[in-house]
């Protein structure tokens, strides 16, 4: 039985060219985008018959993980009427299990022969299962079909076991972090096994890695690293029981998902090439290809994961499509060549972002690493540079992914910045990004999946030539739809909303502030409306203003702003899970998962005696010690659970939380001011120790540093916080809006020659008058930048009361006063509050001996390198006094001392 093609007559004008066959095996993106390509470039003349083995229109596996928790989400790519084109023809069901080169005809399962001038090749992979025991009670994740029998499999075994069912993932990948992601949302307990020490080590380096473990256990996953399966075990019925480890240990499972990898679907070529020698196989599988995408036969290309360039398959959808534009473009008769392939990759997973791209590991020579790690926040960035500091190579972020978007498409290019300026955690805040934003060259690539450039972008709002009557795109679905940016993976679509809006903005267009996707309101509008209905909890405000459940911008929002309208304990009535990481701590979590404690020290003023309250706590729980810029003392390496211990020490000396977690007043710096300097004119003690004691514990969209100088001489360094005050000999001088971090600024000159009583008044107004109409994690300097009028405006506000405000912001602010408590003092009275303050939810006994210390050569401790905690598990030894403390280091190890 012979396939049949298409061939149209024009019947009274002559017989046409028979139009030429376009055969495409595999039915996945890849060959519906390669579809999708020749009908965009015109199908006149052509054929394309489309066979796929599966019983679906093609769809998209990368959102694959939508449809383990909804087995009735449609992925279908496209519109299923683009099949309805009469040179357009897929078959489903139809699996080719043949190619005869000389007869230029492909064979299916079922018998039928397709003859083809052209043959592209997309049969894409197979998931990879593991050579052990058991492996056949296993599933997989790769297709529709799996992940619903997975879905079927845990409700089925929930309901029989009567209890969560234990879903144990092998692979601690993209695929297998995104299923058991999947199996957590189906009500399943998650559980990992990844062979290599830490996650997704494909695309993190070890200090990503380790992060990402941290907070998806946070989350309530277990992740065992390091060590590989060696059995799937079962009882006699065929029952997953557990999963054997090679060393020895039994995890328990109900439920084995494998997700370790995938291997080309190259069998075509393997069985062709058994009669003659016709095609190059790489050495990990798949055909290898030209720069044209050509196989070595002529006529019969490939596209997509059976592809082998530069001696690598990669299972990303950006490479794929880009294959597949090639193939149409070259049978138009184009020249296009592949680039070679974009590894960047973007997950959401759980709540925790993660993305890398370009040269993520620093392979290039004497390539730069700028890295931050912000433990408070569960965040890691690193962004990789040329050894001038200017050329971006790549980068990774963890916890906090919010430069990727904007930095993706300059990779290869100059940044316009200091690299820090990008760093968003480091203190760069959106300055950096706000560069890329408004400088993103018209050819950088937006939209790695579809190659859709900035300019393209830009096009489409000013004027589509694609849309009827050249008509400009106003929305961003429409956006989408015109150009294909964002329909694919997704992660662009952030950067595809922000050209969309500047450039609607520079069109005189009016352009939404929505907070996100589920809250219509913007920032302000929402805390004006919060703070007129006294609403109390986020279920209220969600009720009346959102939609959905909520999503990493609008939750950690609304526990500022219910923060910043009263000083009720911060965690209590449902905000705990809204909070981030540090506040839900109220600690500063570290690199090695510590935890800093860091007590008030208002003004930088503190008695001997508490001094040796600080000292002796630091001694008995052997912490590393630190005067900050601040002028306070923070103290490293507490464990979870020893915070209320070493806080009851703290409370009962007089001390309380110096909030250096909180988006609220960090510190007031001072000078040492009249009292004792020859120089001062005003007391900046008295006054720096009243001011933070009047704000602290106030919450606002970002961080609040404040200093006060007893004179001109500025010693506290008063004009980089973001109020600061210079003391003269008629009053004080009031500066607002500096920040430091990698794009500092200097403070303004607000009033001057003040009264104690005024300034304080120009305080309150100006502090209260930020926390309404800032935009979140917005600094005071970015904050007075965008307002119309700048410092002019907030003079008009603070000062001359233009908006008639001013005594509504003292009230406000009068009402933090007289309700503040402090957050520890508060915990520590409540048993059910201190639950929190475990290692391991559940075993609130255990310890994590994880946790390892050396001493360095300054008589400090410090966090275990890895290659020191190796040593350690060979040669534990106890140090200090009260907590376990392993000495790594070889030439450490006779020593009793941290």
């Amino acid at each position: 039985m012979t396939g049949q093609t298409s061939s149209h007559q024009n019947q009274g004008a002559g017989r046409t060219p028979t139009p030429r066959r376009v055969v495409v095996a595999g039915g996945g993106p890849a060959a519906h985008r390669f579809a999708d390509a020749m009908q965009a470039r015109g199908l006149d003349g052509w054929h394309v018959t489309v066979l796929t083995e599966e019983a679906h229109l093609p769809y998209d596996r990368v959102a694959l993980s939508k449809a383990l928790t909804d087995a009735d989400v449609d992925l279908t790519l496209g519109t299923a009427s683009m099949w309805d084109h009469e040179s357009l023809s897929l078959q489903t069901g139809e699996r080719v299990t043949g190619i005869d080169t000389a007869g230029r005809t492909v064979t299916t399962a079922a018998g039928t022969v397709y003859p083809y001038d052209e043959l592209v090749v997309a049969t894409g992979s197979d998931a990879a299962r593991l050579p052990i025991p058991g492996s056949e009670l296993t599933h997989v994740y790769r297709t529709l079909e799996d992940v619903r029998a997975i879905n079927k499999a845990i409700t089925d075994l929930t309901e029989k076991l009567g209890r969560k069912v234990n879903a144990v993932t092998i692979g601690g990948g993209l695929l297998g972090l995104e299923s058991a992601a999947g199996t957590e949302q189906l009500g399943a307990t998650p559980i990992v096994i990844n062979g290599s020490p830490w996650l997704m080590n494909t695309q993190l380096d070890e200090g990503a890695g380790q992060a990402l473990g941290r907070l998806i256990e946070a989350k309530g996953f277990t992740v065992h690293g390091g060590v590989f399966p060696s059995e799937v075990l079962s009882d006699d019925d065929g029952q997953v029981t557990g999963v054997l480890m090679a060393d020895g240990r039994i995890i328990d499972a109900d439920l084995v998902i494998v997700a370790i990898g995938v291997k080309p679907r190259d069998e075509l070529f393997r069985a062709a090439n058994e009669t003659a020698p016709l095609f190059d196989l790489g050495p990990r599988g798949g055909v290898v290809i030209s720069d044209g995408c050509e196989t070595q036969v002529p006529g019969i290309w490939a596209i997509g994961e059976v592809a082998n360039f530069g001696g690598m398959c990669l299972g990303l959808v950006a490479p794929a499509n880009t294959m597949a534009e090639i193939v149409a473009d070259r049978l138009h008769g184009g020249d296009a060549t592949f680039p070679g392939f974009d590894t960047a990759t973007k997950l959401k997973l759980s709540g925790v972002d993660v993305a890398s791209f370009g040269d993520a590991f620093a392979r290039t020579g004497h390539a730069l690493e700028i890295v931050y790690a912000d433990p408070a926040r569960g965040v890691y960035q690193k962004i990789v540079t040329t050894d001038d500091a200017k050329t971006l190579l790549g980068g990774i972020f963890v916890g906090d992914a919010a430069p990727y978007t904007s930095l993706r498409p300059m990779l290869g290019r100059e940044l316009a910045a200091e690299p820090g300026a990008y760093l968003t955690a480091a203190g760069g805040g959106d300055a950096g990004v706000d560069v890329l934003e408004t400088q993103l060259p018209d050819d950088a690539i937006l939209c790695s999946c579809n190659n859709v450039a900035a300019g393209s972008i830009r096009d489409a709002v000013n004027g589509c030539g694609a849309c009827e009557g050249n008509a400009p795109v106003r929305e961003l679905g429409e956006l989408k739809g015109c150009t294909r940016a964002g329909t694919s993976c997704g992660s662009c679509v952030p950067m595809l909303k922000k050209l969309l809006e500047g450039e609607l903005t520079k069109s005189g267009v009016e352009v939404s502030k929505a907070l996100c996707e589920h809250i219509a309101l913007s920032r302000q509008e929402l805390f004006d409306a919060i703070r007129v209905l006294e609403l109390t909890s986020f279920e209220e405000i969600m009720a009346r203003y959102g939609t959905g459940s909520g999503c990493d911008i609008c939750k950690p929002t609304i526990a500022n702003i219910l923060a910043s309208q009263n000083s009720a304990y911060v965690l209590d009535a449902g905000r705990g899970t809204l909070q981030d990481t540090n506040d839900r701590a109220l600690a500063n979590m570290q690199k090695d998962g510590t935890y800093s404690v860091v007590p008030r020290i208002a003004g930088g003023e503190i008695t001997p005696k508490k001094l040796g309250v600080i000292a002796a706590v630091a001694e008995q729980y052997g912490l590393y010690t630190k005067i900050t810029g601040g002028q306070r003392i923070d103290m490293f390496g507490a464990r979870l659970e020893q915070l209320p211990e070493i806080w009851k020490l703290l409370v009962d000396a007089g001390f309380e939380s110096g909030q250096a977690y909180g988006k609220s007043l960090r510190t007031v710096k001072s000078c040492v001011g009249s009292t004792w300097c020859r120089f001062g004119v005003q007391d900046s003690v008295a006054m720096a120790i009243r001011l933070e004691l009047r704000y602290r514990g106030l919450r606002s969209p970002h961080k609040l540093k404040m200093g006060v100088s007893g004179c001109a001489r500025e010693c506290a360094e008063a004009r980089g916080k973001d109020v600061g005050v210079i003391a003269t000999a008629d009053g004080w001088n009031l500066y607002v809006g500096g920040n430091g971090g990698a794009t500092p600024a200097h403070a303004q000159l607000l009033a001057k020659d003040l009264d104690d009583e005024t300034l304080i008044r120009y305080i309150d107004r100006y502090f209260m008058y930020y926390i309404r109409t800032a935009d979140r994690l917005q600094r005071t300097a970015r904050w007075q930048e965008e307002l119309d009028g700048g410092i002019k405006h907030v003079e008009d506000v603070v000062v001359h009361d233009t908006l008639g405000i001013a005594a509504d912001l003292e009230a406000a602010m009068a009402k933090h006063v007289d309700t503040y408590v402090d957050e520890w003092a508060d915990t520590l009275k409540d048993p059910e509050r201190l639950r929190r303050f475990r290692s391991f939810v559940n075993a609130p006994d255990q310890k994590d001996d994880s946790i390892t210390f050396v001493s360095d050569d300054r008589g400090q401790m410090r966090p275990a390198t890895a290659e020191e905690k190796a040593l350690a598990l060979q040669q534990p030894v106890l140090i200090g006094s009260s907590i376990p403390v392993r000495a790594t280091a070889p030439e450490l190890l006779d020593k009793n001392e941290v």
